[in-house]
């Protein structure tokens, strides 16, 4: 058996699998996110082990895990989980989404050296301007930093006693040599760290360590149990879906949205705002278009409206073309391909009869037309996708698969059973470094149904995606 950690910003959720990957148990346990300012984000790292340990004897409650021979870790990427000589938190964990650092990321990434090292901009949510907005406004913090960790990672170092990180997910971190796939000095430098202050690298697919006797005697585990590197979610998600070879592709509609596109060759284009990262396997690599809000902007709406995003979304009825009501989802700032941290939210054209359904209808079609221009931006990287899985929550709405189907004129493939995607791809991650197997095992899931284009309404959605795009030019400056 094998068991897969996903350490998500909202859950951690935990799988355990059989070596023919049918799923056996599974657990989730909510998590907490604070934002004590206006573009802050931030989670208590002490959560995750303890949500680990309830998700890990509800396992063991569901089925016996005497055969557990590997766990896999996934996470969410980017944050700066900072420690101390003893391996103690000293703030609370600097969120991907978080986006106080931004003048921190504009000094950085005037520095040539970070884009043709890491093949990246360096980002507000990226880890690095984060480190260096904390020298410059907790100093006493920093003086006392010992280890940079991601969140994952820091999860593995109560699991295994030792710091270590995997490619995948040190790509995001903007230190990274990610075409050499180990650290770089002068990009820690430039952020006043060395490699002293940075885990041990190894592949996702390799044995990062064993996990501690008390804890595999605590959760009814044998002695032994390989830790593998894992992945960041995304690189993880695509294990867990089969997205590993040149071609391949998924859109996931979680708290943030994905459009990721798997290379077995490193091709960067920092200036288009596609990340150019390590794959979670050797030698491989993706690139991702990323927007910052996607089930997360019907979260908001939801809240604004009293109504649950199941409810907002539940009788949209057939797809149609859209009104002229336009939502542009910047709540905390953009990534793909705008690299604005500073960018908001804006509903655009509302009138009396904007109610709560045609508000959920427009946020539906905003985050849609944003996955639009990543969508364009990974073309004129040269990257093409002929058709994508679609994953994570919002994938249950047909309508807006729909819609994201039309826009980007692309088939989109839904699995019977994707909300444990990155959970699945930790999994077998783990199953990997355990016994030896390879890319074999990363296979496509059983597809439920295929959402195709509607080309009667292509012009529609192209038409509207113009006015978006013409909206968020005009609104930028203001």
């Amino acid at each position: 058996m094998y068991i897969g950690l996903d350490l998500g910003t909202s859950s951690l959720k935990a799988i355990l699998v059989d070596e023919d990957q049918c799923i056996l148990a599974e657990h989730a346990v909510p998590l907490s996110v604070s934002r004590p300012q206006d573009g802050w984000s931030e989670q208590d790292p002490s959560q995750w082990f303890a949500a680990t340990d309830v998700a890990m004897r509800a396992l063991g409650v569901q089925a016996d895990l005497s055969a557990v021979r590997g766990i896999g870790l996934a996470g969410h990427m980017h944050g700066a989980t900072l420690l101390d000589k003893a391996d103690n938190a000293l703030r609370p964990c600097i969120l991907w989404n978080d986006t106080r650092s931004a003048d921190e990321a504009h000094a950085l990434d005037s520095d040539p050296q970070f884009r043709n090292v890491s093949g990246n901009i360096v980002f507000a949510g990226f880890t690095a301007p984060k480190v260096v907005w904390v020298k410059n406004n907790e100093p006493e913090i920093f003086a006392k930093l010992a280890k940079a960790l991601l969140p994952k990672d820091y999860l593995r170092l109560l699991l295994i006693g030792d710091h270590i990180a995997e490619m995948s997910d040190a790509a995001g971190t903007s230190w990274l040599d990610v075409a050499k796939r180990d650290w770089s000095d002068e990009l820690l430098s430039a952020s006043y760290l060395d490699r002293t202050h940075m885990p041990r690298l190894v592949e996702g697919s390799e044995s990062s360590g064993i996990l501690l006797d008390t804890l595999a005697q605590n959760w009814g585990l044998p002695k032994g149990v390989v830790v593998a590197g894992g992945g960041g979610d995304n690189a993880a998600s695509a294990i867990g879906a089969g997205v590993v070879s040149k071609g391949d592709a998924f859109v996931s509609l979680g708290t943030s949205g994905v459009l990721f596109a798997a290379s077995d060759a490193y091709q960067p284009d920092a200036a288009s705002a596609v990340h150019t990262f390590c794959h979670a396997l050797p030698d491989t690599w993706h690139q991702m278009g990323v927007i910052l809000a996607a089930t997360d902007a019907l979260q908001w709406l939801s809240r604004l409206t009293g109504q649950s995003a199941a409810d907002l979304t539940r009788d949209l009825g057939p797809l149609q073309a859209p009104s002229r009501t336009l939502f542009l989802p910047y709540l905390g700032g953009e990534r793909t391909p705008h690299n604005n941290p500073s960018m908001r939210g804006q509903f655009l054209h509302l009138d009396q009869a904007t109610d709560a359904r045609e508000a959920a209808r427009a946020v539906v079609e905003g985050v849609t037309f944003a996955f639009a221009d990543c969508h364009e931006a990974l073309r004129s990287t040269g990257t093409v996708i002929e058709r994508a899985l679609a994953l994570g929550g919002g994938a249950k709405s047909d309508y807006w698969l729909s819609a994201i189907a039309t826009t980007l004129n692309l088939p989109l493939m839904l699995p019977q059973a994707g909300d444990f995607g990155a959970a699945l791809g930790a999994a077998r991650l783990g199953m990997m470094a355990a016994c030896g197997a390879g890319t074999e095992i990363a296979t496509l899931p059983p597809i439920e149904k295929t959402i195709q284009p509607q080309s009667a309404l292509s012009n529609a959605f192209q038409d509207t995606h113009a006015r978006y795009r013409a909206a968020y030019s005009a609104l930028k400056d203001l």
